[in-house]
């Protein structure tokens, strides 16, 4: 087994995780069931295959979407974190903390790919500050989510409880 770690968590920080090894491929999946448990138009996915998963903060909550296929979320922040199935676990490739380290290799669901997917990259890009003049809060808006690293204690002290309105 390689000596290559990836850590990650969901967007509260009440779950974190760490994976040492080679993780095998990382993927996109089209399915229907796939969009819907991720709200997205896909699902990416990194399958822990033989490499060494450890939850290091906090447990997950899970939906079993089908007879063969449970999911693991946030309890507190809803933040998808797994699929899990007789062939093994994956983790939801925007949980990791560096998820740019681990490209798609392979797409699966096709038949529930929606057509215009293939063609986002076409779409006009601009920066979150250039919508400045439309939505105003964003000057000084203030992030409550958990960093993309590791931290000793959750949650953290100046975080305000989630749910007080």
């Amino acid at each position: 087994m390689s000596d290559v770690v990836h850590t990650g968590g969901c967007q509260c920080g009440a779950i974190r995780f760490r994976l040492v090894g080679d993780a095998p491929d990382a993927s996109i999946c089209h399915c229907r069931m796939c969009q819907k448990a991720f709200g997205a138009y896909y699902a990416p996915l990194v399958a822990a295959g033989e490499a060494e998963l450890t939850w290091t903060r906090g447990q997950l909550k899970y939906f079993h979407s089908s007879n063969h296929v449970r999911r693991g979320f946030c309890e507190n922040c809803g933040t998808p974190m797994t699929y899990e199935a007789e062939d093994g676990i994956a983790i939801s490739a925007g949980s990791f903390d560096e998820p740019g380290r681990l490209p798609p290799v392979v797409q699966f669901g096709a038949e529930g790919k929606i057509g215009f997917v293939d063609r986002l990259h076409e779409l006009p890009e601009r920066d979150t500050m250039d919508d400045i003049a439309s939505a105003p809060f964003l000057d000084d808006i203030v992030s409550y989510q958990h960093p993309d690293h590791d931290t000793e204690t959750w949650p953290p002290e100046n975080n305000p409880k989630e749910d007080e309105q």
